[in-house]
């Protein structure tokens, strides 16, 4: 069974790329362009690892991470930001984030990390 992968970011450039490198990997991708869309695929998927945008208009990555966390998921989670947010970063690092990739990203580092998230 394929491991399920999330990807929420509001750029949609941003999840097509994702979910054309993750596919390729051989993951099952969903995409969510905001904070309740991503809260639906969360309760009716429940994916293994989810990327997840710091800032989305209307519900911003922490939010949607600590209702992931209210939910008792323990799902793998991978912040992405355009900003250098550290003290966001950090919140969401001791939320059980494993990591964070500042945008533009190497999509081959991003690559690995998921890889090696979900070996």
């Amino acid at each position: 069974m394929a491991k399920k992968v999330l990807v929420v970011d509001d750029q949609f450039g941003i999840r097509v790329l994702l979910q054309e490198v993750l596919t390729q990997e051989g993951y099952q991708v969903f995409q969510a362009p905001s904070g309740p869309a991503a809260l639906d695929i969360v309760k009716q998927e429940s994916p293994d690892l989810i990327l997840l945008d710091m800032k989305i208009p209307g519900m911003d990555g922490l939010e949607i991470l600590r209702d992931i966390r209210k939910m008792g998921l323990d799902t793998k989670v991978i912040m992405m930001t355009a900003y250098g947010e550290l003290d966001l970063i950090q919140e969401a690092m001791e939320m059980g984030a494993l990591a964070h990739f500042t945008k533009p990203f190497d999509i081959e580092e991003l690559r690995q990390a998921v890889n090696a998230h979900l070996a």
